[in-house]
């Protein structure tokens, strides 16, 4: 179930993708007066097909969901009918070509605004920015954060949730930023800014960047009492019900909910002991925690005191006039980040297992569904500002190495010879399949570990 929910989600995003992508190639080469032979969303094997007539556009739906593209009438790639010479791609004013060629990678920009626009007025529950324990030695304990104090802002930028504050604050670093401005507010009420003091050193790998950073989101200690009971579960098995206080397992006194979960954790498959109280009644049962990967689960989850949730929580949204600058904003930011990230990676001061292939893709596009509509939309943004970037990099078979022979073309008054054309692509080409095939390496390794 978990694999076609994950494959389900990741086809959505490919297709939403990919559509966007080709429909800008398309429409400005309609517009233009070229004609398209062909619209394909996928690769391979035809799987659907319409075409009103011989003259008009075939569409077309294809096997493999990882890419598209628009099939134009052009000299270069085979005979064209005399009467469709006009309509020719490679006949079109530079400006037309230039404007056909660049309107895929820009219309996924125009996606990542209208998802992020989209995002932001019908809003998302999160959790606070409060701070949980600060552990020595890391950048947040070396700036001076206190636990239970309240981010504010980062750098001058709101941030009302625990995802917008920690996502601002690692872009930033990634970035290059060297000192990272957060104010926060304790509980007393008193406002105070923070310095986050960065490193080069520290900003090459975000995975390894969050936890040099030392922020975790604050947790009550809440009491060792069971909450739901999972239909399927160890829990239901040995006959634990809402509402149960957990005194001791094995002989040793459980204090709160997290010391209950790490002796479950390290009893996987393990039957334990374990004393409670139900409605002021003493009892004993066994329960043996299932083996999850290599750790022990029961399947119950803590009773939260009444109010808990919505002290902890804000609800964050705009209304649809004022997310328009944020919406552009944001994809301006991700794209920024998205170059700035791959320049390091080129120059060798971030780490290559910053690149994410297909399977990571749908990993993430499976995960963000499970969490709701909001952050699959922002998946869905943050995935089209990355084609739509990549896709303008002056690389030699994406989109903006045709640019480049536009530009080129547009200097020196004609056309780059074909064969040159074709020697470049070639690399391009070699250069597109040795990430694509790093990424996929990497992607293994992650399911691995």
């Amino acid at each position: 179930m978990d694999l076609l929910h994950t494959l389900f989600y990741f086809a959505i995003a490919i297709g939403v993708l990919v559509a966007f992508h080709e429909f800008g190639h398309f429409w400005v080469a309609r517009k233009v007066g070229v004609k398209v032979l062909r619209f394909s969303i996928g690769f391979g094997k035809v799987l659907w097909s319409y075409q009103q007539n011989p003259q008009s556009t075939e569409y077309v739906l294809s096997a493999i969901p990882l890419g598209g593209y628009v099939k134009m009438v052009d000299e270069r790639e085979g005979e064209v009918k005399p009467e469709d010479l006009p309509h020719a791609f490679n006949r079109q004013a530079l400006w037309a070509r230039f404007a056909v060629v660049a309107a895929g990678p820009i219309c996924n920009l125009l996606l990542a605004v209208a998802l992020f626009w989209g995002a932001l007025i019908i809003g998302e529950t999160g959790i606070k920015p409060i701070l949980g324990t600060i552990e020595a030695n890391t950048l947040a304990a070396t700036a001076g954060f206190v636990e239970g104090e309240e981010i504010i802002s980062v750098n001058g930028k709101a941030t009302p949730t625990w995802t917008e504050a920690m996502g601002d604050v690692v872009t930033l670093a990634l970035d290059g930023e060297q000192t990272i401005a957060v104010e926060v507010k304790s509980q007393d009420g008193v406002i105070a800014t923070r310095n986050l003091q960065i490193a080069e050193s520290d900003a090459q790998n975000p995975e390894s960047f969050y936890q040099h950073l030392g922020f975790k989101p604050w947790s009550p200690k809440l009491k060792p009492i069971i909450g739901q009971v999972l239909p399927d579960s160890a829990a239901l098995a040995a006959g634990l019900k809402s509402g149960d206080l957990i005194i001791n397992a094995d002989n040793v006194a459980v204090n709160d909910w997290q010391q209950w979960v790490e002796i479950v954790k390290t009893h996987p498959g393990k039957p334990m002991q374990v004393n409670l109280q139900r409605d002021g009644v003493a009892l004993n049962l066994l329960v043996t925690p299932k083996t999850v990967g290599s750790e022990g689960k029961i399947g119950a989850s803590v009773q939260l005191p009444e109010g808990l949730l919505k002290s902890v929580t804000v609800e964050y949204s705009l209304s649809p006039l004022d997310a328009i600058p944020v919406a552009f904003q944001s994809t301006y930011h991700y794209s920024v980040t998205t170059l700035k990230m791959l320049g390091k990676m080129l120059i060798g001061k971030a780490s290559v297992e910053n690149l994410s292939g297909p399977i990571s893709i749908a990993q993430y596009a499976g995960q963000s569904a499970s969490m709701g509509a909001v952050p699959f939309i922002k998946f869905l943004a943050l995935i089209s500002v990355s084609l739509g970037v990549m896709n303008l990099l002056p690389v030699p078979v994406l989109d903006g190495g045709h640019l480049l022979f536009f530009a080129i073309e547009g200097i020196k008054g004609s056309p780059v010879a074909e064969k040159i054309q074709l020697f470049f692509q070639q690399i391009g080409l070699a250069i597109l399949m040795s990430l694509m095939a790093l990424a996929m390496v990497l992607d293994v390794q992650r399911l691995f570990q």
